[in-house]
Parts: structure tokens; sequence; C-alpha cells
């Protein structure tokens, strides 16, 4: 239950509004499954497999960071999570991340130049010359 409420409050952060709701499988709680059940703004309610690319990745990060809401974690890494969205679902994502980063410290693997740029570190890999690569690193904090 606790799980349910936090995703459906972060559910609507996430997409600006809508409605998103954990559904049991079964009565007996050890034997069953979730239904993800999600209802982005504008559109009619549908089952996680029904949505867009970007809608799945929303529906998911907003279980996710529920999870952590719930039950704290002190490190989450995330690959290309934010890939699928677009520019105005990134910067709720971003947000998002940025509040949450208070208490947990995220890696975050993106090609997403808006990403980068909410990040306090920047790790890349580069490969100067063929068959040798060169890890970069560079501290946002110190290029105003």
């Amino acid at each position: 239950n606790a799980l349910n409420e936090k995703f459906k409050e972060v559910f609507t952060t996430l997409f600006g509004n809508g409605k998103a709701e954990l559904i049991l499988t079964e009565d007996d709680i050890l034997e069953a499954g979730i239904e993800i059940v999600a209802q982005p703004p504008g559109k009619k309610l549908k089952n996680l497999i029904a949505l867009s690319g970007g809608e799945q990745a929303l529906t998911t990060l907003s279980l996710l960071f529920a999870g952590f809401l719930v039950k704290p974690t002190p490190v989450c890494i995330l690959d290309e999570v934010d890939a699928p969205l677009d520019e105005s679902n990134t910067g709720r994502f971003i947000e998002l991340l940025t509040e949450m980063s208070k208490n947990i410290q995220f890696i975050a693997i993106t090609h997403n130049r808006i990403t980068m740029e909410a990040a306090d570190y920047i790790y890349g890999v580069t490969m100067e010359e063929p068959g040798t690569s060169k890890v970069v690193s560079m501290h946002m904090a110190d290029i105003v």
C-alpha cells in the first residue's frame, strides 16, 4: 500500500498530471504479481505494455523512485533511462532526480545533453588513438 501511494505521487510529478496504480493480481500477497496501470494526462487508462516508449520509461521510473521513497538506498545506477524521453519529460525527470539526489547518490549513464548538464560530475570515455581508451572527468561546478 505504501509503495502504491508513493507510486501515484511520483507518477503525477513525472507526468505533470495523470493517474497510476499498482494492482495485485491475486489476493494472496505471496503468490500475487503486480499489474501496473497508468493514465498519462489526456490519455485513456492503459496497461504498461500499451504505452509509448517514453511513457513506459517515465512510468517505470515512477515505480523505481517510489520504491526509494518507501525504502531508501544509498546508491542507484541508471543506464540510459532518459533515452526515450522528450525534452519536457527529461526536464521533469531531472528535477525529481536532483531532489532525490539529496539522499541518494545517482550514477547516470547517458548521452542526453540535458541530463549531463544537471550532473555534479561528468566522466567520459574517449578514444584518441585507435585501441586506446582514456577516461576524462569534469567537476561541473568548476565550469561557470
